[in-house]
């Protein structure tokens, strides 16, 4: 754990240029400007940073003005996917481009079900459940459903390691071990994909030790093993649909010509998760219950997938997140039946502390959304900044309401703070509070 790591920067390279001049005062007042000289005239180099819900192409598209993002970092659950990998999947959706977020997750999710009901000879969640686990670690290694599917027909234990990297799930049924991306906004206001960098979090150290259930005889058949996807297609998450689906539709694709499960091939039931402000989650669960599907891949919103995990585990199908980051469920009453190769945020606040810390951010603002993801996200982060030796006063958190008809309370309050760099925790709303920032000369504006 780091101590005392926070020392301003003597520049702030590759932060976005934040001009500050409205904050705190100005010179016909004899305020501080925020720059430290009480010129109302003088800027001040700011870091601006996002998460996993706004960094993306869409929230660059609500700007006009070249460079507006420019600069502009951020941390989310990524991996350096393979070449080969991301070829596939443009087979799938060649609409795709270079957009691949969480689909290495969602292919990992299903491959990691389908071996999990081959070791159990049944394509029942409560037969199935106790052996996901195990397939994440121990064992002989494997990097792909046919090669794991060798090992098991060889009276072997696979330990697979996927698209998304070495699984190694802990106890809850999660990653204990997770790669992030830090990615920046370039001039055109897109994710700069040739800037991306992978940092690890986490400790693999912390993976369960139970590898579940010896599996049964090779060669076991039964029932055909049916997946559902509960996944963006519209909504506040629908960027992530996209690449998600197409993990998921090339994992059916590559567990079938391999075989399939059981003897049977795999049938996927696609549905569409909305958002919290509708009910289109629970519709799509009730349609994939009545389709007698085994095993539930979304949502990718957390607050989403707390509205339906009850439905679903209480049905005895098993729920598997590609994308849920709360950590609320590392502890959530699931029956054994909840899983996510997503990390918790736990493990993104750790990344995300260590970018401020090496960014030299002597203050920090936080605006996060009021639901599961927000402000899980930055309560953790928050901890980790105090816990790295940043004072508690030098952080301003604020929750916001993502339904609110206008964020000027909150723009206000961060304009008042003038921190060094500033933390937004959104979805597609995360565009009107940077646009209100940018308005008080606190948001990633250019002269």
């Amino acid at each position: 754990m780091r101590t005392g790591t926070f020392a301003r920067a003597t520049a702030l390279s590759g932060a976005a240029l934040l001009a500050l001049t409205a904050c705190g005062g100005s010179s016909d007042d004899g305020g501080d400007s925020g720059s430290g000289s009480g010129d109302a005239s003088s800027e001040k180099l700011v870091n601006y940073y996002g998460t996993d819900g706004n960094m993306g192409d869409p929230l660059g598209e609500d700007f006009e003005e070249p460079g507006s993002l420019a600069g502009m970092k951020g941390t989310l659950p990524l991996t350096e996917l393979s070449g080969d990998f991301t070829e596939r999947l443009l087979e799938v959706d060649p609409g795709l481009g270079t957009t691949f977020n969480y689909a290495g997750e969602t292919y990992d999710a299903i491959v990691i079900t389908a071996l999990a009901a081959q070791m159990a000879g049944s394509n029942q969640a409560t037969v199935f459940a106790p052996y996901i686990n195990g397939v994440t670690f121990g064992g002989e290694k494997c990097d792909s459903f046919a090669a794991c599917l060798e090992i098991l027909n060889a009276g072997g234990n696979p330990d697979y390691d996927g698209a998304s990297g070495p699984q190694s799930f802990a106890d809850a049924g999660e990653p204990a071990e997770a790669s992030f991306g830090i990615q920046q906004f370039g001039e055109d206001n897109k994710i700069d994909n040739a800037a991306t960098r992978y940092v690890l979090a986490g400790d693999v150290t912390n993976a369960a030790t139970d590898e579940g259930p010896a599996p049964v005889a090779p060669g076991a058949t039964g029932d055909p093993l049916v997946i559902g996807t509960l996944l963006p297609e519209t909504g506040d998450l629908a960027f992530l649909g996209p690449p998600e689906i197409a993990g998921a539709r090339r994992a059916l694709q590559d567990i079938n010509a391999a075989g399939g499960v059981l003897g049977s091939e795999v049938r996927l039931e696609q549905g569409d998760s909305g958002d919290a402000s509708t009910d289109i989650a629970t519709q799509t669960v009730d349609r994939l219950l009545q389709a007698g599907v085994n095993a539930i891949i979304g949502a990718a919103s957390s607050t989403v997938s707390l509205t339906v995990i009850d439905k679903i585990v209480g049905a005895g199908v098993v729920q598997f997140s590609p994308a849920n980051t709360s950590d609320q469920f590392t502890t959530y009453n699931d029956r054994g039946l909840y899983f996510r190769t997503a990390p918790p945020d736990t493990l993104q606040a750790r990344a995300l502390a260590d970018l401020l810390a090496e960014d030299g951010n002597n203050t920090v603002g936080i605006l996060a959304r009021n639901d599961s993801y927000g402000t899980g996200l930055a309560d953790n982060l928050e901890a980790n900044l105090i816990a790295d030796g940043l004072p508690q006063d030098s952080i301003n958190k604020i929750v916001y309401d993502p339904t609110a008809a206008n964020f000027d309370s909150e723009v206000q309050q961060m304009t008042d703070f003038n921190p060094d760099g500033v933390v937004v925790i959104g979805f597609d709303e995360s565009s009107r509070i940077i646009q209100g920032l940018n308005a008080q000369g606190v948001g990633p504006a250019r002269d």
